[in-house]
C-alpha cells in the first residue's frame, strides 16, 4: 500500500464521518501527512469524484467564496473497506515480521 492509497483511505474515512469542504479536508490531511502538497490532495479528491467514490456539491454561501463540499458514495464506502482491508493486511504482515 503506497502513500497515495493511505491518503485516499484517510479521505474516504473523513468523508464517511461527515461531508467536508476542500480546505477543511486539506487541513486535516496535513495534520497526518504534513509533507503532502495541496495539489496532490485536490488531485486525489478529483480522482475519487471521477471514479464515483465521492460526489461534490456547492454548499451554502459563507463569508468568503462558495465552498465545494465532498460526500462519500456507496461505491466510496466499498473502496474504503477494500483499502482498510489492505492496510490491515500490510500492518499485520509488518508486525509478523517484527517491523515496528
Amino acid at each position: 500500500m503506497l502513500k497515495k492509497d493511505l491518503i485516499e483511505l484517510c479521505l474516504l474515512h473523513l468523508l464517511n464521518v461527515e461531508d467536508l469542504y476542500g480546505y477543511e479536508i486539506l487541513r486535516r490531511i496535513h495534520e497526518g501527512f504534513p509533507d503532502t502538497q495541496e495539489s496532490a490532495v485536490y488531485a486525489l479528491l478529483r480522482g475519487l469524484c471521477k471514479e464515483g467514490s465521492t460526489e461534490q456539491y456547492t454548499g451554502s454561501v459563507s463569508d468568503g467564496p462558495t465552498r465545494k463540499y465532498y460526500h462519500i458514495t456507496i461505491a466510496g464506502k466499498s473502496k474504503q473497506e477494500k483499502l482498510l482491508r489492505e492496510w490491515r493486511r500490510l500492518r499485520d504482515t509488518l508486525t509478523m515480521l517484527g517491523v515496528e
